[in-house]
């Protein structure tokens, strides 16, 4: 079986994995303890910090470690809110399921108010659109950096610039595009951001959230006494360093990296070309791309069957962020997009790896025509 599901999870590098079995039995300490043993723990702890923080260009005070980006999103979005006044929320009809369940309660719960925005013909969101959603009340502008099924950047840097303008804290989901691309200047342009470790070849279940200093925040778990009250719970140290190893490694390859994903995209692509009035495929400029994300529709042929079909040819594709499989609802990204019913029903993504190759990339594309050309009984193989 050849995978292209990276944007869902990837495999543990191996690397990492070597150092999260010595960690586990050399650092074994709680980090609270008052012991050698704790404090070599809390020692190795305090050095992913400053390591993650270098990879994103900000000071280590800021970095919480985080058991993922679900936990990551919510936890940010409410140390957010308990340092800024004001009843209002503007995110994207697109974000990840972990922040819009968070703004779901936040209505339920304190009245808050959202006003969920569109994705314009180029998978972004329209900065004049909002600009014109900002009310006095907009205490948070919540959009997700990175789209994991189209792979299309968002503007961050100048919905920062805006949020700024206007008194309004910014929280970006920095989990598909942690990695991938140098992600400083966005940093640099929100009050708080949340990524993932086992999207770039960490452990599950690790994680970490950037939050300004400047702010004063409020834990949402009263008492809490690990990473200053930002959440409970003895932390994972092992599973930490071995995600810090994970980014350190992606990173020094980050620009190698991003020229093999575009290659596997123009493969891919390429291949396709006998049935290319077939499919259509969302993307925007190289510039705001992610090239390792490949978000389309074969027409007329639901996506579900599509996944099926290429499995049974023995490659792993998604019908779309891991998520939002099972529910019934159409993809978040295809609503934002405007597109419904049907069409948005024949949504697949392809997401590549380091580890995928020219020619599985060309194989896909291929199998991928053999099953459009046989379905439809047109010039079958």
């Amino acid at each position: 079986m050849k995978y292209f599901d990276y944007a869902a999870t990837c495999p543990l590098d191996k690397d990492a994995a070597e150092v999260y079995v010595k960690a586990a039995t050399e650092y074994y300490g709680n980090t609270r303890s008052l012991h050698d043993i704790g404090s070599q723990a809390n020692e190795l702890l305090e050095n992913c910090r400053r390591e993650i923080a270098q990879l994103l260009g900000v000071v280590k005070e800021g970095i919480y470690f985080t058991s993922g980006g679900s936990e990551g999103n919510f936890l940010a979005i409410h140390a957010l809110l308990s340092a800024k006044k004001g009843k209002h929320i503007i995110t994207g009809i697109a974000e990840h399921s972990s922040i819009t369940s968070t703004i779901e309660k936040l209505t339920e719960e304190q009245q808050y108010e959202v006003t969920a925005l569109p994705f314009n013909q180029q998978g972004h969101i329209d900065i004049e659109q909002l600009r014109n959603a900002i009310r006095k009340d907009t205490a948070l502008i919540c959009i997700q950096h990175g789209n994991p099924e189209i792979g299309t950047k968002q503007p961050i840097e100048e919905i920062g610039w805006l949020a700024k303008e206007k008194d309004i804290l910014v929280h970006s989901d920095c989990v598909q595009s942690f990695g991938k691309t140098d992600l400083q200047r966005v940093a640099q342009s929100v009050d708080s951001l949340s990524i993932s470790g086992h999207k770039f070849y960490g452990p599950k279940g690790t994680g970490a959230v950037y939050i300004h200093p400047r702010l004063n925040w409020n834990g949402y778990y009263p008492n809490a006494s690990h990473e200053k009250g930002f959440r409970p719970g003895t932390l994972n140290v092992p599973a930490i360093a071995a995600m810090t190893v994970a980014a350190q490694k992606v990173y020094q390859k980050l620009d190698q990296n991003h020229s093999h994903y575009y290659l596997l995209r123009e493969t891919f692509l390429n291949a396709l070309e006998p049935i290319k009035n077939q499919f259509v495929v969302y993307k925007t400029d190289d510039s705001l791309q992610l090239p390792s994300t490949i978000g389309m529709r074969v027409l007329g042929i639901e996506g579900q069957w599509m996944m099926l079909e290429c499995n049974r040819y023995g490659f792993a594709i998604s019908t779309g962020s891991a998520c939002q499989t099972g529910m019934k609802s159409s993809s978040k990204t295809m609503m934002a997009l405007g597109v419904s019913g049907k069409m948005a029903k024949e949504f697949i993504r392809i997401s590549f790896g380091l580890e995928t190759t020219k020619e599985d990339a060309k194989e896909l594309g291929e199998s991928i025509v053999k099953i459009v050309q046989t379905t439809h009984n047109t010039n079958p193989v």
